[in-house]
């Protein structure tokens, strides 16, 4: 049972994460200090650093969480699926209910305007495209126990996720640039890539 201060700390942290985001996908992330975070809150720089690290936790706080939505969703698949087709049921199921992990800290807008942030700002790039890299080695470890191999002398666990990164990283960055930030536009951008990866791996691609 959750107690009276346990749901204050967690307010607070949802509150300084909300204005965060919103102030870095309306004043930029360059041009948003901590201080202004804090100020927005009306609470000091001190119980900013209480919950975050600096910024960048907080800037990347959002993606994080639906990191562990989707491992959660991965090793919750059923074990007659294939690895690749495990992934993309996780990725097309883990959309349905994305919406509510999302909502229950920021508005989902302000969560897909923080991918175009990302993507534009090097430091928060840089940061996304470590963290893509944990994120792969956790999933291939999670694969390689569903398929009881040993994920360091059996190389498709890797193999199948660093194809599987590849088309997420490869939806993030068409849909970012594109002209429909929808969270719909980024399912059927998903959904289309993942599709495609069969066919362009093992079928010719000449039209003559």
């Amino acid at each position: 049972m959750e107690t009276l201060r346990e749901r204050k700390k967690q307010r607070t942290r949802e509150a300084l994460l909300r204005t965060a985001l919103e102030l870095f996908t309306t004043q930029g992330y360059e041009h948003t200090t901590v201080d202004d975070i804090a100020d927005a809150v009306e609470v000091s720089q001190r119980t900013f650093f209480r919950y975050f690290a600096g910024k960048e936790e907080a800037a990347l706080a959002l993606q994080e969480l639906t990191v562990e939505h989707f491992l959660h969703a991965v090793r919750e698949r059923p074990p007659r699926e294939t690895p690749m087709e495990a992934l993309r049921q996780a990725v097309l199921e883990g959309w349905d209910t994305l919406n509510d992990v999302v909502e229950s800290v920021a508005p989902v807008e302000v969560f897909l305007r923080m991918y175009q942030v990302i993507e534009s700002t090097p430091v928060l790039l840089a940061a996304h495209l470590r963290r893509s890299v944990e994120i792969e080695e956790a999933i291939a470890r999670i694969l390689a126990e569903r398929e009881g191999v040993d994920v360091d002398t059996d190389p498709r666990p890797r193999l199948a996720v660093a194809v599987f990164g590849g088309v997420m990283r490869l939806t993030e960055r068409q849909w970012s640039t594109g002209e429909d930030f929808s969270l719909d536009a980024m399912r059927a951008l998903t959904v289309s890539h993942l599709e495609q990866v069969g066919p362009a791996l093992s079928e010719s691609w000449r039209t003559h």
